[in-house]
């Protein structure tokens, strides 16, 4: 029997408060289960503005604890309600340690269920992206979450320029991952459609990457969109998002097509892991 999974992802423009972009996301989600969905991606901290364009104190106003916040409790009832698997990226709180913070994504099983978290690894520190004022570095490793749609992984944003995480999703069972970002127009615009690309067609999962739209309050920038899913063989699937408007992206997975391609690819049984000792030298 054929699996076909059909997902989501959603690139959206900010609001401008809290309440109402949590709001937007909540219609969104019901509009996407009312096609067909399965499974549905937020952008990167979804429910803020991108506030790492600069360094101000007040932003760590946004965060939450995860799972024992009042977002992920509702966004478990978003996911019964609407029999969605959910990916559900926000700013949070150590439930341990007041004042250490993370980039961190939640994953929410069909039913409603809180699965686990990610948090981002990779902390990127730039002008325009002062993550490492927000975020400490992610601890998670690279967890791969048993979903009523499939296997699911995720990995955030910066993330997307370092192969070895995305490797690990792949060896860690992934067949499907997401790629929540908040990405302006420059240098990475042209990388947009080649890293994540390669990800998949390196590692035979699906990949689903979302990027914001807009111009936001806090920078000159304009963040470009054009968010996608692409196939095991590196190919889109469907049209890529459009690069200034708001976007609901709703494609048919057919996740058959991972173990056809990994057949005939032989990435996983060809790896040389004895041969890779310099990779993890500082």
């Amino acid at each position: 029997m054929a699996r076909t999974v059909r997902a989501a992802l959603l690139q959206a423009e900010w609001t401008g408060d809290k309440e109402s972009m949590i709001q937007k996301h909540e219609k969104y989600a019901r509009e996407a289960a009312a096609q067909g969905a399965k499974v549905m991606c937020f952008q990167e901290l979804f429910y803020g503005p991108y506030f790492c364009q600069v360094q101000d104190p007040q932003y760590f106003s946004y965060t939450e604890h995860i799972p024992n916040g009042p977002t992920t409790k509702r966004m478990q009832e978003l996911a019964k309600e609407t029999g969605m698997v959910l990916i559900v990226p926000m700013y949070e709180e150590d439930e341990q340690t007041t004042g250490v913070y993370y980039n961190t994504a939640a994953v929410i099983d069909a039913d409603g269920t809180y699965l686990g978290k990610y948090r981002k690894t990779h902390i990127p520190h730039v002008k325009g992206f002062w993550e490492k004022y927000y975020f400490r570095p992610g601890n998670t490793g690279y967890p791969v979450f048993d979903t009523a749609v499939g296997k699911v992984g995720v990995y955030i944003c910066y993330d997307r320029h370092f192969p070895e995480g995305a490797r690990a999703l792949g060896l860690n069972g992934a067949e499907l991952v997401f790629i929540p970002s908040a990405t302006s127009r420059g240098l990475s615009e042209y990388l947009w459609r080649v890293e994540q690309v390669s990800h998949a067609l390196a590692n035979g999962y699906y990949v689903g990457t979302i990027n914001r739209v807009g111009i936001e309050p806090l920078g000159d920038d304009d963040f470009y969109g054009q968010s996608y899913f692409v196939d095991p063989r590196g190919q889109f699937v469907g049209d890529v998002g459009d690069p200034h408007e708001e976007e609901l992206i709703v494609r048919d997975l057919d996740l058959d097509k991972i173990e056809e391609v990994r057949q005939t690819w032989q990435f996983f049984r060809d790896r040389r892991p004895d041969a890779y000792d310099d990779l993890v030298r500082p």
